[in-house]
């Protein structure tokens, strides 16, 4: 329930800090005291956009908080889905700064406005005279049957089935509009690919090949090459390894009495060592290099075909052309799949029509039994409400095809007076009458499915003496299962309440604000009084609100 709201810097309020209380409450002001204003703040806190017209001040910011008890909600579900601190107390804030940009907190974290729209929806209810409205149209009437029938779980599990049954629909559209083009397509990504694949670029080693033709293109000047090496080394006369033993023996002369000798000894050793292995190794490269010209063709037509693709698909890499290479095997693969795809889609929609269909009969039902009892509370509400000849019926008509609640449409059928054929709401109920009947709808609903705070915004327009008194009664049952407030004209409702609020304006020299107060027990009569005889309250008018107050 709403147990706080503190507002600041928003049209004719500077700063305003209000308590509310559960049960029953009642708002009275004189036309033009600002009660409008009051509920505007607070449509901040449910998510309404707003603009720098909200604002009192230009130069400073509005603030509006709303504090609500949810700790009855069950609404732990939906703060974790949505990365929220859950407390049995919600604060919700709004802020609108002097450039007209806003921002929306709960529990202290950033929200976006669809989101604190969800939250609000979960929280409080603002019925107003637009609200009565929606009596007009399917798609609230059908909620209103499933809020009776109780079909938040069974439509939640229609709602997934439905969610999944337009993909698949979807999908299937698109992949047989995919098939009616792919030959052509085919026919082109096979041939890529298999000029790809005919490359095996997997075993290609673009960088050994391309050392390995160097080679075999250069073959005679590299055994030339090395066969100097091994003659220099090792083969003529003068070569290099006899000139270092001649070296070595040089120093051994010197051993004796000059110390470092020993340590060019054993480096000449080592040096030695490896030119003796260089001689082997160039002797035996040479001996072996030849020049091949079939396998220096067959490199080239490789390393050809790799350079002519790769310029053909303009990559610069081995492992691009390999990525398109996979790229048009898919292509090509999915393809070949097409007809498998498209099979194994229709099943699931097949699958997903029965889901639905079943779910939707037994939606169908449920609402079609739930119509017989909430017709005949409906009648007795409006009997009570002072229109004893009214009739009133509901038409669950079941469709060849699904919508997003199911396969239903639901029309609600009116008549105010006797022997009048029912018809559509719009076509003949007056305001007064909508009033009546959207109090009896809320009043039934409030018995069976959990609802949030709701606030009604003049619901008993168009009604007046014995009809409002009854209309409060029925705010006053609506009570004992949650927190209602009514901003009402007529001293009738406005007695029943358990808390009296009042609007009205301060002015002074330099400006006008728009204040709200809790009543006491004397300030209430006098309010009371009032709204019984204007603004000259008579003793007669005291002493009727009295004996309202106390019935």
């Amino acid at each position: 329930m709403l147990k706080n709201l503190k507002v600041q810097n928003y049209a004719l309020i500077q700063n305003l800090d209000i308590e509310f209380n559960g049960d029953f409450s009642t708002l009275t002001g004189e036309t033009g005291a600002g009660k409008s204003i009051l509920l505007g703040a607070l449509s901040l806190v449910l998510g309404v956009r707003a603009d720098l017209s909200a604002l009192q001040n230009n130069e400073k910011k509005c603030i509006v908080e709303a504090v609500f008890d949810i700790k009855n909600y069950r609404l732990e579900g939906f703060f974790k889905e949505n990365d929220l601190d859950y407390e049995t107390e919600a604060l919700i804030r709004r802020e609108i700064n002097t450039s007209g940009k806003s921002r929306a907190f709960v529990n202290d974290t950033p929200v976006n406005l669809n989101m604190l729209k969800q939250l609000a929806t979960r929280l409080i209810d603002v019925h107003s005279q637009h609200e009565s409205l929606a009596l007009n149209n399917s798609h609230f009437q059908l909620q209103v049957i499933d809020s009776v029938a109780q079909n938040t779980a069974l439509l939640s599990d229609y709602k997934k089935v439905y969610t999944a049954f337009k993909v698949l629909k979807k999908e299937l559209l698109e992949i047989q509009e995919h098939a009616k083009t792919a030959s052509a397509d085919f026919d082109y990504n096979l041939f890529q690919f298999n000029q790809l694949s005919d490359l095996r670029l997997n075993e290609i080693n673009v960088i050994e090949l391309e050392n390995e033709l160097k080679m075999l293109n250069n073959a005679e000047e590299i055994q030339q090459n090395l066969a100097l090496c091994f003659a220099i080394l090792s083969e003529d006369e003068i070569n290099s390894i006899e000139q270092i033993k001649v070296v070595k023996l040089a120093l051994l002369k010197i051993q004796a009495f000059f110390p470092k000798a020993e340590g060019f000894i054993e480096r000449l050793e080592s040096i030695s060592i490896e030119l003796k292995d260089i001689a082997q190794e160039a002797e035996l490269s040479a001996e072996q290099m030849e020049f091949n010209p079939v396998r220096a063709e067959e490199i080239k037509e490789k390393l050809d075909g790799v350079y002519s693709v790769m310029q053909k698909h303009k990559v610069a890499t081995l492992p691009e052309l390999v990525e398109i290479t996979n790229q048009f095997k898919q292509k090509v693969d999915k393809y070949s799949n097409i007809d498998a795809d498209i099979r194994i889609i229709e099943k699931k929609l097949s699958d997903a029509t029965n889901d639905l269909d079943k779910l939707g009969q037994q939606l169908s039902k449920k609402r079609k039994n739930a119509t017989k009892p909430f017709i005949k509370k409906i009648i007795s509400q409006l009997e009570e409400l002072g229109m004893p000849y009214a009739s009133f019926q509901v038409l669950v008509e079941t469709n060849s095809h699904f919508h997003s609640d199911g396969i239903d449409t639901v029309n609600f059928l009116f008549s105010a007076n006797k022997n009048q054929p029912e018809q559509s709401i719009a076509k003949i109920a007056s305001g007064g009458e909508i009033s009546r009947l959207m109090l009896s709808i809320k009043a039934i609903l409030s018995e069976s499915v959990a609802l949030p705070t709701i606030i009604f915004d003049e619901i008993d327009t168009g009604v007046s003496g014995e009809i409002a008194h009854k209309m409060a009664n029925i705010m006053t049952q609506m009570a004992k299962n949650m927190q209602v407030i009514s901003i009402t004209h007529l001293p009738q409702i406005a007695a029943k309440g358990k808390n009296h609020y009042k609007v009205f304006k301060k002015e002074d020299a330099k400006s006008v604000q728009t204040k709200i107060v809790h009543l006491s027990n004397r300030e209430r009569i006098d309010e009371i009084a009032r709204l019984l005889s204007g603004t000259e309250i008579s003793k007669e008018a005291v002493e009727n609100a009295k004996s309202l107050i106390q019935s």
